[in-house]
Formats: structure tokens, sequence, C-alpha cells
């Protein structure tokens, strides 16, 4: 039984798992699905009430029966790599191999009909809030007059775009920032904003989940911290990620939101503030955990692997037409 990973070329986290594959002897298929039709070939036969599917990527031949699981690293566009490139072929190419994909038994991490809302950071924090994560008060919104009567409420805020990375090539990471206290906000109009109350933070936690296993790390915030440098990502301060305890209501919180979501990997940005409280502020489905794992040592990579590895139950429920998340 084979694992099939579809990523790009050059996923240097992917790597990681794929060393863990091969040592543990696990086939191991990786498939761009941007090289379909330019390297990367599919067929589907659907004959006699049965079906019988193949995939070709990197000199390697799959038959989709014998996938043990499936893992939706971080995909390019299907067929954006073709001769003639087209919205129309990168729908067809989609709707092929995520369409012969989906009527597989492998285990997904994460699967396609879940991956997508999983992104939808509006979507994110009410299930966080209904799991029992702490949120920090929000405001999404295109009225100025909103964002005004919030700032009135919240006087100290940051703002964050509502869908992540600029979509630029490459992906630009639009920082987390400040709101200046003059602010007027009638730029809201032009489009939706993000505006959320600024947690006094004394550390960032990163919460990475694989199925049951949670792996938590903690970078403090130095006593002397510029207050403007609200994004981790950017900051300035040399200060480790260092292993962490999990407080039991967030992992049973977590486990709730994962379980909601149908996700089997999760990865989970929190700022600790000076009482310990953990406030949620978004779960990334495909996030990167290389640099936790170099920083902290914690086994993510190896712990995916396994997960990735492990049979699928014979006769697994479904839930909305999906295999249950397993552990």
């Amino acid at each position: 039984m084979t694992v099939l990973i579809l990523t790009g070329e050059e996923d240097v986290t992917a790597d990681m798992v794929v060393v863990h594959l091969n040592a543990s002897s696990v086939p191991v298929v990786r498939l761009d699905p941007a090289d379909l039709t330019a390297g990367a070939a599919l067929s589907g036969e659907y004959v006699h009430g049965s079906f019988r599917g193949h995939l070709s990527a990197g000199g390697r031949l799959v038959s989709v029966s014998g996938l043990r699981s499936v893992w939706v690293r971080r995909p390019g566009v299907p067929a954006a790599r073709a001769a003639q490139p087209s919205a129309w072929l990168t729908e067809e190419a989609a709707q092929a191999l995520y369409g012969m994909l989906r009527g597989c038994a492998a285990r997904w991490m994460n699967h396609p009909d879940a991956a997508p809302r999983a992104r939808h950071k509006p979507w994110q924090l009410w299930l966080a809030q209904r799991s029992g994560l702490p949120v920090p008060a929000t405001l999404i919104t295109t009225f100025p007059q909103a964002a005004r009567e919030f700032a009135e409420r919240f006087p100290d805020l940051v703002v964050k775009p509502v869908s992540g990375a600029h979509p630029q090539e490459p992906p630009r990471a639009v920082p987390t920032s400040r709101v200046a206290p003059e602010a007027d906000f009638g730029a809201v109009a032009y489009g939706p904003t993000l505006l959320q109350r600024r947690v006094a933070k004394r550390a960032d936690i990163r919460l990475t989940v694989v199925g049951d296993t949670l792996l938590a790390a903690r970078k403090a915030t130095p006593a002397d911290a510029d207050p403007d440098e609200v994004d981790v990502r950017f900051a300035t301060s040399g200060t480790p990620w260092l292993p962490a305890e999990v407080p039991p209501r967030v992992a049973a919180a977590v486990r709730t939101y994962l379980r909601e979501a149908e996700l089997a990997y999760g990865a989970f940005d929190f700022a600790e503030d000076a009482d310990g409280t953990w406030w949620f502020l978004e779960c990334n489905q495909s996030g990167q955990f290389g640099f936790i794992e170099v920083e902290t040592g914690q086994p993510i990579a190896r712990t995916i692997a396994e997960w990735l590895a492990h049979p699928t139950p014979r006769g697994r429920e479904q839930v909305n037409g999906r295999r249950t998340v397993a552990p």
C-alpha cells in the first residue's frame, strides 16, 4: 500500500516526512497536480460496476485502490504547467484527479472537501468559539462606522488579512499590524477588514496536531519587546521555541475543533497572556512545522509519517461522504 503526497517539487517540509517513510520501507509517490499533462498522468476506468484508476508521476505508477493514505500538503494548481494552460484545463484536471481520489478508501490529511472550508478565517473563529477556545474580540467589516465603534470599545487593536497570504507569485505573507490610535477607518469601505483586540502576550504558542497527538511549542516574549511587533513571524527577538505542555482544557477544545472540521492535521497559533490563557488566533490546515521541529526536536515529521503509514481500518464509517478522521 502506497502513500500519495500531493505537493510541489520543492517542499522541504514534505521531504522531512518522506525520509521517515523511506526508513520504514513505506512506498511513496509524490505528485504535484500542476504537472498533470506535463510529466504526471492519470487514468480511470469505470466498467462492469467496478473502478480501476492509476496515477503516474516521477516514473512511478500507482493504483488508486492501492493507496493507504493521501497527504494534501501544498499541491499546485492542476495542469498549471501544461503546454497550453487554461482555466478550463485546470478545472478538467482538478475534477479528474480529485474526483477519482475521493472514491478511494485511503485516509486523508486533509480531505479536499474539508481543507478549503478550514482556510476561512471567519469560520475558524466561529468554530473555535463553539469548541470552547478563547477568541479575542474580533470584527470583520466593510462599515467604517462599525470599525470606529469597535475601536472605541477596544482601543488597542491589530489588523490582519481575512484570507492570509497575498496571492502574488510567489505568495507574500501579510503581517499582522497594530492599529494606530488616530486611524479613522475610512478605507474599511474598500474591502473586508479584520480588526482584533491585541492580546498583551507573554508568549506565542504553536500547537501542531497530528491525529490525536498534540505537540506544543512556546516562544517567550522578551520583557523589553516592542509592543508594535505583534506578528511572531516578523519579530526581531531571538528567543527560541521550546516544547510546552498543553493545558487539558485547550487539548479537549482543540480535539473538538479538529473533529468538527474533519481535519487530521492542524497547526494552531495562540497568544498566551499574563494569566496563562491561550487565546486562539488561527488554525492553518497545511501549516509549516519544520522550523518548530528543528528548534524543539519534537518528532512532528515522524508522527505525520506514522499517521500516513497506518493502515486504513476496514468498514470505517463516513461523515458527509468523507471517512472519519482517525487518531
